[in-house]
């Protein structure tokens, strides 16, 4: 058996266990010792499962007494009394039964169908329930049993069962104590907790289970050090996973999630402060120079002044490149916002310090646009650059990688085809990632992989929420572009759903295609599906050049055309040849017309909001007023929120709300970077406080013990995982 002693606290106090006042005393402190895990426990696999309910529980990822442990529950669902549930709403009653017994009800898709009804009462009412093919509950749940069920109330008389559990169990560990040690009564459970299930187990049956192997939570280690529990009053690990596991309700539910909640946030901090720290230790090249190259592009190339918010981040670029320190800079801003600008003033301070510069984006068509753009803002013969992609002509591609390794060229353009193995650089300085979440976690960092390491600008036109940006990027430093080029006009967005707004919302083209403006129409999918009901690009460019914009001139865009045919449609749609471009979301990012002043989304509902504010942006770039018609659901809460709301920022603090964090920890498997997250019990932005104190403490720790060598780190250390190369 392996401990780990820890030094003595004698300055603070925390209590010991939830439901305990008790704190803890200098002795107590002098003596805490933590142990780490027990194979012999932890690390058993279930037995005495069914085969059905073994593989019920592996595709939930439950294979040992240890997944089970940290197999938690949600939230928990308060009790409800029999007299206050209405019909059709899914509830949990606190009941005694009264009278049970089983009937047969016939076959159903060829299937024998038992049926337990049983009549309940708490102290409201009564209630008959029903518990479908559980026959053997006639003798388990006898009259005078006190019971939490969970289910549906179908009718006044009527409520059938989904989850259930005997009301002393639900609030009790394996030996049927609650976790300050006392019996646990019927008294005590007003909620109870409900565990992720599937197909083949239930959360009752999950319950079961864990109650059976409660006492390994035992063998648990406490990676937090002594003084960061005393210092924030956190009960230990183990106390905390009896909190969630048995209740005695939820409020001590929720202050054990917040607990394990807190461990899992500062693990995370920790690991992206300590990526951030070995990224570090590899040395770039200093760029502190003169900016005559720089300086020449901004007085006499540039067609416009940079914004005050484009000067600050230019500057913001100038202090980190001049450390032998590797920059790693997040700029994030509004549509429109000009970060493009600012990624060419990095690779021009490169470029004038005798380095090579690479803009890597994760599709072709944002490449090429980049390069295009880049090639406008820089005249001919100010910088040599090229464009490398999948698509790149074998003979231009060799040209272009000999000139790279001699250092003949300065600036490189290109997709995810810059990383591979034969793309050399004579002395790479600055990198700039664009759309960066694109990009797996070692795609995005495969560039900056090198000796001297480059300075590396990741770039999103996604506006990140705070708590997104401490937990996904917390090893970057970020800037903010807000403010818009002047003269930029404001978007009107409206939600249109019926036969009658959609003839208005084309009526509505028209009108602007006669006045010589332009429109985008967008679509989800390519070509139409069987399995999905939503519009394609393909067939509906065939209806629209037939039927409402038959006068006009439409051209045809999406992912699967090939190269030149998407140039060519692109090309003729930014030269005013095409009156309409008929895409699908390949025009999200990259795409500047500033003639275009419609923006017609089909099936609007399907795409998150930063996508369609993405999208939105590709209008009102001009001198003209803009409009945004979003075809979709009026109840869409992401829709409405698109309507009401213009600031990207703010729309990204929505949409962390409506739709959770990715995975945001890279841990040698694949990596998930958007959807709800892969957190146990942190939820944000919720728990943004305690975000917050994690990475101040992660910081303090770091500071003192940066590999985390000393005694009292070592289970913390062995917690962390492997820090990303």
């Amino acid at each position: 058996m392996a401990w780990v002693s820890v030094p003595a606290q004698t300055q603070h106090a925390a209590p010991l266990a939830f439901g305990s006042s008790e704190p803890f005393t200098t002795e107590q402190l002098q003596t805490i010792r933590w142990r780490a895990p027990r194979p012999s426990r932890l690390l058993d696999p279930l037995r005495g499962q069914s085969p059905k309910v073994a593989e019920a529980l592996k595709g939930l990822g439950v294979e040992t007494v240890g997944d089970l442990i940290w197999h938690l529950p949600g939230r928990m669902r308060s009790a409800r009394t029999v007299e206050a549930l209405q019909i059709g709403e899914q509830a949990t009653i606190a009941v005694e039964v009264k009278e049970i017994s089983c009937r047969s009800a016939g076959r159903r898709r060829g299937r024998a169908l038992t049926l337990v009804e049983a009549v309940v009462r708490d102290e409201t009412g009564a209630i008959s329930v029903t518990f479908f093919n559980q026959p053997w509950l006639v003798k388990r749940y006898r009259p005078g049993t006190q019971l939490l069920l969970h289910g549906t109330l179908r009718s006044r008389r009527g409520f059938a069962v989904a989850h259930h559990a005997l009301a002393s169990e639900a609030a009790a560990d394996g030996g049927g104590r609650n976790i300050v040690g006392e019996p646990a009564g019927v008294g005590e459970v007003s909620a109870v907790a409900h565990y992720p299930a599937t197909e083949g187990i239930s959360s009752t049956q999950i319950l079961t289970l864990v109650r059976a192997v409660s006492g390994a939570i035992d063998d648990v280690p406490e990676p937090l050090p002594a003084k960061l529990l005393v210092s924030e009053g956190l009960a230990g690990r183990q106390a905390a996973l009896r909190a969630m596991h048995f209740p005695a309700g939820p409020e001590e539910h929720e202050q054990g999630r917040r607990r394990l909640a807190f461990e899992e946030l500062l693990l995370s901090q920790l690991s992206l402060r300590r990526r951030r720290a070995l990224q570090a230790r590899v040395p770039a090249p200093r760029i502190d120079g003169p900016r005559e190259l720089t300086q020449r592009w901004l007085e006499d190339s540039l067609p416009f002044a940079p914004t005050a918010d484009q000067e600050a981040a230019m500057l913001q670029i100038d202090a980190d490149i001049a450390s032998e320190s590797p920059m790693q800079r997040l700029l994030m801003g509004e549509v429109g916002s000009g970060k493009t600008v600012v990624a060419l003033y990095a690779m021009l301070r490169a470029v004038e310090h005798g380095l090579q510069a690479a803009l890597m984006a994760p599709t072709e068509t944002l490449a090429e646009q980049h390069f295009a753009t880049l090639q406008a803002l820089a005249p001919e013969g100010m910088v040599a650059s090229a464009l490398l992609t999948g698509s790149t002509p074998g003979k231009r591609r060799q040209d272009a990688l000999g000139k790279l390794a001699s250092g003949q060229l300065q600036l490189l353009v290109g997709t995810h085809a810059l990383i591979e193995q034969d793309v050399r650089f004579a002395q790479l300085g600055v990198v700039i990632v664009d759309e960066q979440h694109r990009f797996g976690v070692r795609q995005r960092t495969a560039l900056a992989q090198r000796s001297p390491a480059p300075h590396v600008l990741h770039m999103t036109a996604t506006p990140i929420p705070r708590t997104l940006a401490l937990t996904r990027y917390g090893d970057l430093d970020v800037t903010r572009l807000r403010q818009l080029p002047s003269g930029r006009q404001p978007i009107a967005t409206h939600v249109a759903s019926s036969a009658a707004e959609r003839a208005r919302a084309y009526e509505r083209i028209r009108e602007e295609l006669r006045t010589g403006r332009q429109a985008f129409v967008v679509c989800p999918l390519v070509s139409e599906s069987e399995q999905l009901q939503a519009k394609a690009v393909t067939a509906e460019f065939e209806r629209l050049r037939a039927g409402e914009l038959k006068d006009f001139r439409l051209a045809l865009l999406h992912g699967q055309m090939r190269p030149r045919e998407k140039q060519a449609a692109m090309l003729a749609f930014a030269a005013g040849e095409a009156d309409v471009l008929v895409a699908t979301t390949v025009i999200e990012v990259g795409i500047d017309v500033p003639n275009a002043t419609v923006m017609l989304i089909e099936d609007a509902e399907r795409y998150g909001i930063s996508q369609l504010h993405q999208l939105r942006g590709r209008v009102g770039r001009g001198a003209h007023p803009s409009l945004c018609l979003l075809f979709g659901a009026k109840t869409s809460r992401r829709l409405q929120a698109l309507a009401q709301h213009r600031d990207g920022f703010e729309l990204a603090e929505i949409d962390l709300r409506l739709r959770g964090e990715g995975d945001l920890q890279d841990t040698g498997q694949s990596v998930r970077q958007s959807g709800f997250g892969e957190w146990r019990v942190a939820r944000l932005p919720e728990d943004e406080e305690l975000l917050l104190a994690a990475g101040h403490w992660a910081e303090q720790l770091l500071d003192g013990d940066p590999d985390l060598v000393e005694p009292e780190h070592a289970l913390l250390d062995e917690a962390l995982a492997p820090v990303p190369a």
